[in-house]
């Protein structure tokens, strides 16, 4: 990995030297908007309105439009500022672990020691995990100023930078402004409901189909030859239709999902997917 950037945490006169990584990618495919008639790639310039010519993007600064006019930010003007121009990952508190909402969660990137000796960024690491603590820090990335929560991820120091307070919108729905009765029953079936699907959360027991049908899809076509034309190609079968179109009420629907989940039936999720294979297994053999 190569780090976005180097700078130091600090808070009090303790100095900790970190390089900054991303922690996390994209793994979706990338795909291209071509025409659909001869399958050139569309491509989009970046054309001045006033003079119309095609504008390089070293070219390009930023602005701000008021009713007192617009005001031209440069380079210079963003670097000119204090905060662009830090490479300190400032402390500001050190928060309980749990009272922090992951809503406010945004990116997440791992710090890793600078310098010759990681003595300090061990003790800080160490520090937070005795004392259940997560660092509140301010720091400055790509133009912005962030907030950020610096807390231990394994044997490592993890950066996530956090939402504004302002940036979070308050939930706020008509319907949960009216009195709801939930009877004792209801919450008891719900609850062994809850239960029959207990586990320990395992990230790696799950896949992003989409993808994974994508790039089959992507080969096949590769294998077929199919570079240069484009097929209309169907669509998988709907599994969303058919039943008796019987609407169940909540105190049903919640004994159903317990009976089946008791007597080892198959998840809605697994039904879906075998409904697909089927779907496509037929229309294989038509």
């Amino acid at each position: 990995m190569r780090s976005i950037w180097k700078g130091a945490i600090t808070f009090g006169l303790v100095n900790v030297p970190v390089a900054v990584f991303s922690a996390t990618e994209d793994h979706d495919i990338e795909l291209h908007q071509v025409h659909d008639a001869d399958g050139g790639r569309i491509r989009y310039q970046r054309k001045c309105e006033i003079c119309g010519k095609v504008v390089p993007y070293e070219s390009i600064n930023k602005s701000f439009e008021s009713a007192e006019g617009t005001v031209i930010l440069t380079d210079a003007d963003f670097k000119s500022l204090p905060e662009e121009r830090s490479r300190e990952i400032d402390v500001v508190s050190f928060v309980p672990n749990e009272q922090l909402d992951p809503i406010m969660f945004e990116r997440s990137y791992y710090l890793a020691p600078d310098g010759k000796s990681a003595k300090a960024y061990v003790l800080l690491r160490r520090t937070l995990e005795a004392t259940d603590r997560t660092a509140i820090v301010h720091f400055a990335l790509r133009q912005k100023t962030r907030l950020g929560a610096l807390r231990v991820h394994g044997d490592v120091l993890l950066l996530q930078s956090l939402l504004w307070d302002d940036e979070v919108r308050e939930a706020s729905f008509p319907a949960l402004d009216e009195r709801v009765s939930v009877s004792d029953k209801e919450l008891e079936l719900s609850q062994a409901l809850v239960e029959s699907f207990a586990a320990d959360f395992a990230p790696e027991q799950f896949t992003d189909d989409y993808q994974v049908q994508l790039r089959d899809l992507i080969e096949a076509k590769l294998a077929a030859g199919d570079t240069v034309k484009f097929e209309e190609t169907v669509g998988a079968a709907s599994d969303e239709g058919g039943g008796d179109g019987e609407v169940l009420d909540l105190m049903e629907a919640l004994r159903r999902s317990v009976e089946r989940s008791r007597s080892g039936s198959t998840t809605p999720i697994e039904e879906k997917r075998a409904a697909r294979g089927a779907a496509k297994s037929k229309k294989s053999s038509a």
